[in-house]
């Protein structure tokens, strides 16, 4: 197995995910003792109640429009025969922690295989949002965003804990902007369902979430597991890669605001059988990319070829309060200062600083190479400083950084599908290692 997440250290234990959703593993969380390195639990993604850590009766999910207890084998039961054991599921992403309430939030990545004709039912506990007992593991929650994935919306983005006001009562929420163009506040306590809202109007794969039973509206046109084997799908949105993928979002209490670093295209996706071997790819699909072409705040079609948007978003209503376009997507971190300001970086290479209110661009400045590491900012002795890392790279540069692109459209579906789409970056960046930092003014 592979593994790509930051561990988390809670307490006495240390807390790490796997990756490798497209080798045919299975997800899980794993806590070890921080001083012997021991296994203190393990909970998995997909499977049995005993390795999942669900309790049928403590364990709850959001279904019919409430907090109900999950059942017994709610994982197993949502897989044809054995299939969960090579389901995917996996943990490459981000961990949060409540220590009041001595919990910790994460997401699981996609089923597997790619090809959702392989793998009939819901395929639970893949692509959810997960809330367990640190020093346990037990479950306390689990709600799953996208049941039966057809198209690669892995579950696995940061969430982030926020005390605010929701529909006139105040929760302790957790907020998560999911690959599949959703976002989603749930309370992070009990696991309800408070808000669920595309951050891209341009999203047309479901036309809603269901509040009531949680559960996304697929469109049929747009469905891979309807049109079936062997028949390309076209014009899905977003792409596999998401309306946003792994760069955190930021939160200013000011403005009551998240800062969204997102991707605006579509995809065409083929699915096709393939056959489990252990350490070899389990995909099962051909990708291409291509540009939205649509507004971000209405959805309709506009004929823009921007691969990229910086949205501001209210997790309390569901509303896009501004969102600017950007010629490619925008693959860092960004970071909200009490200053008002929030800075990003682009994949061209530029830092950016807007006005957090209006979005408004107040300052920018071309590093040496594209920007896919988070922006960041420190005092030291008395001074303020931003910061950060250049250096082409990611799903959206694979690319550039791995050689991948012929130049020529047979090289379109490489980087799973990523290099047709950002054939044109070459021509912005370069490759590059670089730690750029800027000294804010006194005044």
């Amino acid at each position: 197995m592979t593994n790509t997440n930051a561990p988390l250290v809670v307490k006495n234990k240390v807390l790490t995910g796997i990756s490798g959703g497209e080798f045919g593993v299975r997800g899980f969380l794993a806590a070890y003792d921080i001083n012997t390195g021991e296994l203190a639990w393990k909970g998995y993604s997909i499977g049995p109640d005993k390795d999942t850590l669900i309790d049928p009766k403590k364990t709850s999910t959001w279904k019919d429009g409430k907090v109900t207890p999950v059942g017994a084998n709610s994982s197993t039961s949502t897989w044809e025969g054995d299939q969960w054991k090579i389901g995917g599921g996996t943990t490459w992403g981000w961990t949060s922690y409540d220590p009041k309430l001595n919990l910790i939030y994460y997401g699981s990545g996609n089923p597997s295989t790619w090809n959702p004709v392989q793998r009939p039912g819901d395929n639970k506990w893949s692509m959810s949002l997960w809330a367990r007992d640190a020093d346990t593991g037990a479950v306390k929650w689990v709600y799953q965003m996208t049941p039966h994935d057809e198209w690669d919306f892995d579950g696995i983005n940061e969430t982030v804990l926020v005390d605010q006001e929701v529909k006139g009562k105040m929760h302790k929420t957790i907020v998560h902007f999911d690959r599949n163009g959703f976002g989603y506040t749930l309370d992070r306590e009990t696991g309800e369902l408070l808000v669920a809202e595309k951050f891209d109007k341009s999203v047309n794969w479901a036309t809603h979430v269901d509040m009531k039973t949680g559960r996304p509206e697929v469109v049929a046109k747009y469905s891979t597991q309807q049109n079936g084997e062997d028949v390309n799908t076209t014009g899905v949105c977003p792409a596999a890669l998401g309306s946003k993928n792994q760069q955190p979002v930021s939160y200013s209490p000011q403005t009551g605001l998240f800062y969204i670093s997102g991707n605006h295209l579509c995809m065409d996706y083929e699915p096709f059988e393939v056959a489990y071997t252990a350490g070899q790819p389990y995909v099962g699909a051909t990708l291409t990319m291509m540009p939205a072409g649509a507004d971000v705040l209405t959805g309709k079609p506009d004929n823009t070829t921007n691969l990229g948007q910086f949205t501001a978003f209210d997790a309390k209503t569901g509303k896009i309060a501004w969102s600017n376009k950007e010629t490619f997507s925008v693959w860092s971190g960004s970071v909200a200062t009490a200053g008002g300001v929030v800075f990003y970086g682009t994949l061209e290479g530029y830092l950016k600083a807007v006005d957090a209110k209006t979005g408004k661009e107040l300052y920018k400045f071309k590093t040496p190479s594209g920007i896919i590491g988070n922006v960041n900012t420190w005092e030291f002795n008395g001074k303020q400083y931003v910061g950060v890392l250049s250096g082409i790279g990611g799903w959206a540069g694979i690319g550039i950084a791995a050689g991948l692109d012929s130049g020529e459209a047979g090289s379109n579906s490489e980087g799973l599908g990523a290099v047709g789409a950002y054939r044109s970056l070459s021509s912005f960046t370069k490759l590059g290692g670089v730690l750029t930092v800027f000294a804010l003014p006194s005044n």
